[in-house]
């Protein structure tokens, strides 16, 4: 059984929880007191503390640029809410790194696109992400391997899973490889040359597997290209998604399929599926979103996301480089 939660997102009306630039001008003493007074309407979440739940997730994707635009005020804003927030984990959905990945764990993009921009220390907590097309673009191998490198880079292989638990709660969290997925990132070998080399089926078996035996109270996956969204990238992306990814979702009520890619803040449902289908936006650079049928909310604000998981509903809350939650989605 699910609901959706769609308040007024009216920018007037929206949830200022932190207000970055205000927040490092005050006197630490001052931190929790502005960061309680801010209040919400329409049911949204009334204080960060509202955003707590027995387990607690931050979701990012397409940040690598080098801290410019708004990568290093939201990766500060990530570190001052999650002293209050305390998420497990952080999810990188994808493009960590722009524009043509990284070529070796030594590469100078870890450092300018990641350790020197999530250097806060609320943030030095584990980090599981997966490819985007952007690190196809380079050494993916590197990417998995950079595990041996940081303490927190949590990177096993190219596609996998973890289940959270606290006393009676699960939550399954499942990270899928879409690139190799899409047709036209297998066709273009010049440019994306470990994509070809990934097994469509042996990936797609292996999803089944894990869904099929996944008795957790929520299961959410992650990939990083949409199922369903408004894009002006190639429709053929979401055919193929739909093609190999889409069914085996639907076949086991999976609660929220997530992702990143187009670079802005979408929930899609659509006729024929239960799922929740939510685009994560770009941390660094967003871009304009229009709504389509079967949209609940879109915005082309720069942010993160927090995903809020009890034993009676599963939240994920949108928040803009503002530190307002713009929308909630709850199940």
């Amino acid at each position: 059984m699910f609901t959706l939660f769609a308040p007024n997102t009216n920018k007037q009306n929206s949830v200022n929880i932190i207000p970055f630039i205000h927040i490092t001008m005050l006197h630490k003493k001052y931190l929790y007191t502005v960061l309680f007074l801010f209040l919400a309407i329409n049911g949204i979440a009334q204080t960060v503390e509202d955003l707590k739940a027995p387990l607690t997730f931050y979701i990012t994707n397409d940040m690598g640029r080098n801290g410019y635009y708004k990568q290093k005020p939201v990766a500060e804003l990530m570190g001052e809410m999650a002293e209050i927030v305390k998420p497990e984990c952080v999810i990188a959905a994808g493009d960590t790194h722009h524009f043509w990945g990284v070529q070796s764990t030594s590469d100078p993009l870890w450092m300018t696109n990641y350790e020197q921009i999530f250097s806060h220390p609320n943030l030095m907590l584990p980090w599981y992400p997966i490819c985007g097309n952007h690190e196809y673009r380079g050494n993916t191998q590197a990417v998995i391997d950079y595990s041996d490198v940081s303490r927190r880079w949590m990177m096993p292989s190219k596609y996998y899973t973890k289940v959270f638990t606290k006393k009676n709660l699960s939550v399954r969290l499942v990270w899928i490889d879409t690139t190799p997925l899409i047709n036209r990132y297998r066709e273009n070998t010049e440019k994306y040359p470990d994509a070809v080399k990934q097994d469509i089926q042996t990936q797609m078996e292996w999803l089944e597997n894990t869904l099929k035996n996944a008795k957790e109270k929520w299961v959410v996956v992650i990939g990083h290209h949409p199922i369903h969204a408004e894009t002006d990238k190639s429709m053929e992306e979401q055919t193929n998604m739909q093609e190999h990814v889409d069914k085996i979702l639907k076949k086991y009520h999976v609660d929220m399929y997530v992702c990143g890619h187009v670079h802005n803040f979408q929930h899609i449902r659509v006729k024929d599926s239960k799922i929740d289908y939510v685009v994560n936006s770009s941390e660094s650079l967003a871009r304009e979103v229009n709504p389509i049928e079967g949209t609940k909310f879109c915005s082309p604000d720069e942010g993160f996301s927090v995903l809020s998981a009890s034993d009676k509903e599963l939240v994920l809350s949108m928040i803009n480089y503002e530190g307002k939650v713009i929308y909630q989605v709850k199940r």
